[in-house]
C-alpha cells in the first residue's frame, strides 16, 4: 500500500507565516544595519513560499538572514518545515547545528576574537541558539510522527473493516451451503414426488379435465425442479467463483408465462421494443406475481394483462374476475406485493392494488422509462 502524500497547507497559514516573518524583519533589521542585512532578510521571507516543495533550498536561502541579522522567524520556519518532511536525522542535526553556529557568530566574522568564545555570555548565547534550532526540529519530527500515526491508524481501520467483511462473507457462505443442502434434500425431493404423482395421475385418469390439470402440475413441477437445481448450484458456489445466473426474463417471455400460468388469461400489449432491461424485468415480475396470486386466491377466475406505453412510462395492469370456487389454504409469507413495491420504488415507479367493482382484483404498475435507461 502506497503512503499518501502530506496534505497541502492552507494559503491562510502561509500568508500568516509570511506576515509574521515580515514583522520580524521590520522589528530586527534597521536602517543603520549594513545593506546586506535587509536584503538577506527579505530573501528569507520570500523563500518561505518554497518551503513545502523545496525545503532544503528554502533553509539554505533563509540561513544568511540568521547570519547577518536578528530576524529568526523565517529560518526557524524553514527548519521546522524541513524537519516535518524529512526522515534523515543526520541531515536535520547538521542543519540545526549550522543554524545555531550562524546565529551565534557575529557578523562580520572579522569581529570574532578568541576571548569572546571563552566568555560565559558566549556559552549562554550559543546554548540559546542551539535550543532555538532544536525546538523546530523536535516539533517538526513530532508533527511528522503524528501524521504517520494517523496514516497507520487509517490503514489498520481499513484492514479491520476488510477482516470484518471477510468474516461476514465466511458466515454467509456457510449459511448458503446449509440452505443449499436443505433445498436439495427436502424441497427438491418433495417437488420430485409431486411431479411423479402428477404424471401417474395424468396416465391413470380417464377424465380429460383431470388429465389436463395433472399435466399442468407435472410441467410446473419439472420447471420448478430445474430452477431449484440451478439455485442450489448458485448457493453452493458461495462466492468462490463466478456463477452464471439464469438468463433474466424479458417481455418476450410474457406470452409463455401467461400460457403456462394454469389459468385462463389474456395478454394485451402495446409497448415499444427498446425498453430498458430493468423495466422489462419489473413488468415481468409484476405480471408473474399477479398471476400467481390469481391462481392461489381466486380459483376459477380469468385474468387480463394489459401493457401500455404512455407519456414516457409503462403502465401494466393485471385484472382478474371473482373466484368461482373456494380458495385452498396455501402457505404464504405475504411478501410478494411488498417486494414488487420495493422493486418499483427503486426504479422510480409505483405499484398499487385493490378490489374491482365486480368482486375481482386489480394490480397496477407504473414505471418511468427514460430514468432507467
Amino acid at each position: 500500500m502506497t503512503s499518501r502524500r502530506p496534505r497541502p497547507p492552507s494559503l491562510l497559514l502561509d500568508a500568516a507565516l509570511f506576515c509574521a516573518a515580515l514583522i520580524d524583519t521590520w522589528a530586527h533589521v534597521g536602517l543603520q544595519d549594513p545593506p546586506v542585512a535587509p536584503a538577506c532578510a527579505l530573501l528569507a521571507v520570500s523563500a518561505l513560499f518554497l518551503r513545502h516543495r523545496l525545503p532544503i533550498l528554502t533553509f539554505l536561502l533563509t540561513l544568511p538572514a540568521a547570519m547577518v541579522s536578528d530576524a529568526v522567524v523565517a529560518p526557524v520556519a524553514a527548519l521546522y518545515t524541513l524537519s516535518s518532511l524529512s526522515r534523515n536525522r543526520i541531515l536535520l542535526g547538521a542543519c540545526a547545528l549550522i543554524y545555531a553556529v550562524s546565529d551565534f557568530l557575529p557578523w562580520p566574522w572579522t569581529r570574532l576574537r578568541a576571548d569572546d568564545l571563552a566568555d560565559t555570555r558566549a556559552v549562554v548565547h550559543f546554548g540559546y541558539s542551539l535550543a532555538t534550532a532544536a525546538a523546530p526540529v523536535f516539533l517538526g519530527q513530532l508533527v511528522q510522527a503524528r501524521r504517520e500515526l494517523s496514516l497507520r491508524l487509517a490503514e489498520i481501520t481499513a484492514a479491520r473493516e476488510s477482516e470484518r467483511l471477510l468474516t461476514a462473507q465466511s458466515v454467509l457462505a456457510k449459511e448458503r451451503a446449509q440452505l443449499a443442502r436443505e433445498m436439495h434434500d427436502v424441497v427438491s425431493h418433495q417437488v420430485s414426488l409431486i411431479a411423479v404423482q402428477a404424471g401417474a395421475l395424468q396416465v391413470g385418469s380417464r377424465d380429460e379435465d383431470t388429465k389436463q390439470a395433472a399435466a399442468s402440475i407435472r410441467r410446473l413441477s419439472v420447471q420448478t425442479l430445474d430452477e431449484l437445481r440451478h439455485m442450489v448450484s448458485v448457493l453452493r458456489a458461495s462466492g468462490s467463483r463466478p456463477t452464471e445466473l439464469t438468463p433474466q426474463p424479458s417481455l418476450a417471455d410474457l406470452q409463455r408465462l401467461v400460457g403456462s400460468s394454469g389459468i385462463e388469461a389474456e395478454l394485451k400489449t402495446d409497448l415499444p421494443e427498446d425498453l430498458p432491461p430493468t423495466v422489462q424485468r419489473a413488468v415481468y415480475r409484476t405480471v408473474q406475481e399477479a398471476l400467481t396470486n390469481v391462481r392461489k386466491h381466486a380459483p376459477g377466475a380469468t385474468a387480463t394483462v394489459r401493457l401500455v406505453g404512455r407519456n414516457g412510462a409503462v403502465h401494466a395492469t393485471v385484472t382478474n374476475t371473482a373466484a368461482t370456487r373456494p380458495a385452498l389454504p396455501l402457505p404464504s409469507a405475504h411478501h410478494g406485493l411488498a417486494g414488487l413495491g420495493q422493486r418499483a420504488e427503486l426504479l422510480g415507479g409505483t405499484v398499487s392494488a385493490g378490489p374491482t367493482a365486480d368482486g375481482g382484483w386489480e394490480l397496477r404498475l407504473e414505471m418511468p422509462v427514460e430514468r432507467n435507461r
